[in-house]
């Protein structure tokens, strides 16, 4: 990402040669010739570094320093400085100048000072982003299967690794929408850069704001400094935006806006600053149906959904739930020193047999569970039902699946073609009857009173 540097000097050939110097390297560069110019500026735009003289036809520059400093404390400012007032760049320092330029200066001096500066800013972002990084990363799970639905997700995101578009994951909760976001952010060539996640459902929304863009001192009641948001701590990388579906209308209109300008303005302030991040959403929501409701702006929604990616549920890879549970019995074994655990085969058929409702999460709490009450290494069905896994038996259903025959079914009424229909609708779910309802179209009391009618309750 380019810096934007503002260089604040009462001398034009100091600053058309700075100008030109940091231009050549890639920056964008805006110029001051007065200490109200420079105020001007600050007003309008966040620079990633100011250069800033001692002396100016309308203020004095530790006067400015001081003012910029009372309304933003990261700003890096490297002050200009003449051999005779060396004892006033002490003093600048001491107010919260990062470095200082002597009179007169080379090209060379200029590109090291600045450089210099730069660097030691982002290291400080950067920092801040790894904390964040390590909180998160506790507990984190790679994605784990060889289903052909999952093989078929990889390489969707193979196909896209390697651009800037902007992403919209959907899937029930509990598939691993954040996995896959950070598995397309790290297989595409911001990898390098922070990968930043927000749950849009968990943030307070009077302060969601100014966790997305950040805020200035004094923004609001509780805000004693100033903060980066979560767009300039993602600079260069990717954006995670979780539960897209949760934050308000006001919010998706600042959110687009950020999208589509590449700019943002933190709470309490009308300074502008680019940001250059990828986006990634996701939702366990239906967003289209949400915009037809109005609660989701459709410009947002057409923004968001340039490529679409939809995460399976757990039943429909159910080839990886042998795998997923190896795992995840190998990482708890460890967390409780319970290393040398097993699953039976019986065990391991009831797990694949179960329709999983809460998807991987649902299954990694399972064996979780499992591990910490085990009494044995070799965990069987029993353990199981003890862990709290409820796998509906229903021997009159598989009875009724089993009647039916090609011979018979010309002899059934219609209400028995629709009893086995039913009947093996449920078994193909494993028993959940709020999915059965949703694919036979009917709501789950009507399910419930055609099985009640049938003895089948």
């Amino acid at each position: 990402m380019k810096e934007r540097i503002l260089i604040a000097d009462d001398d034009p050939g100091i600053r058309d040669g700075c100008a030109q110097v940091l231009q050549r390297g890639g920056s964008i560069v805006s110029e001051a010739s007065t200490g109200s110019e420079t105020m001007a500026l600050l007003e309008r735009y966040e620079f990633d570094l100011i250069l800033l003289d001692l002396k100016f036809p309308d203020a004095n520059g530790l006067d400015l320093l001081r003012s910029i400093r009372e309304r933003d404390q990261e700003v890096p400012i490297v002050m200009i400085t003449a051999y005779g007032t060396i004892q006033n760049a002490v003093e600048a320092m001491r107010l919260g100048a990062n470095d200082f330029l002597p009179k007169p200066f080379e090209p060379d001096e200029l590109r090291l000072v600045v450089g210099r500066t730069i660097r030691a800013r982002r290291l400080a972002i950067e920092n801040i982003y790894l904390k964040e990084e390590l909180r998160r990363k506790e507990g984190e799970i790679q994605i784990i299967g060889q289903s052909e639905p999952l093989l078929y997700l990889f390489e969707q995101v193979k196909r896209l690794a390697q651009t800037d578009s902007t992403v919209l994951i959907t899937g029930e909760s509990g598939t691993g929408k954040g996995l896959l976001a950070r598995y397309i952010h790290e297989t595409s060539g911001r990898s390098a850069h922070p990968f930043i996640s927000v749950d849009c459902s968990t943030l307070v929304p009077s302060l969601f704001e100014s966790e997305l863009f950040g805020h200035v001192k004094g923004a609001f009641t509780g805000a004693e400094s100033n903060k980066l948001g979560k767009f300039e701590l993602a600079s260069g990388g990717t954006l995670f935006l979780d539960e897209i579906a949760n934050i308000s209308l006001e919010l998706q209109a600042k959110l687009l806006k950020a999208v589509e300008e590449k700019e943002i303005s933190r709470v309490g302030s009308h300074r502008l600053t680019q940001v250059d991040v990828r986006i990634i959403a996701a939702t366990n929501q239906d967003l289209k149906q949400a915009v037809k409701k109005g609660a989701f702006r459709e410009d947002l929604y057409f923004r968001l959904n340039v490529v679409a990616l939809k995460t399976p549920p757990l039943r429909e890879r159910k080839d990886d739930i042998p795998l997923l549970a190896r795992h995840f019995l190998k990482r708890y074994g460890q967390k409780y020193q319970r290393q040398g655990l097993g699953i039976t085969p019986k065990a391991m058929e009831m797990l694949c047999r179960y329709h999983w409702p809460g998807n991987v999460r649902e299954l990694e709490n399972t064996i979780e569970r499992l591990v910490i009450f085990a009494k044995d290494l070799s965990l069987d069905v029993e353990d199981l039902e003890t862990a709290g896994l409820q796998v509906e038996r229903t021997p009159n259903l598989h009875r009724a699946d089993e009647r039916r025959t090609e011979d018979s079914t010309w002899s059934m009424s219609l209400e028995d073609v629709e009893r086995e229909h039913i009947v093996a609708v449920l078994n193909h779910t494993g028993g959940n009857r709020s999915e059965a309802a949703r694919i036979l179209g009917i709501d789950r009391k009507t399910l419930r009173l055609k099985l009640k009618r049938w003895g089948l309750e």
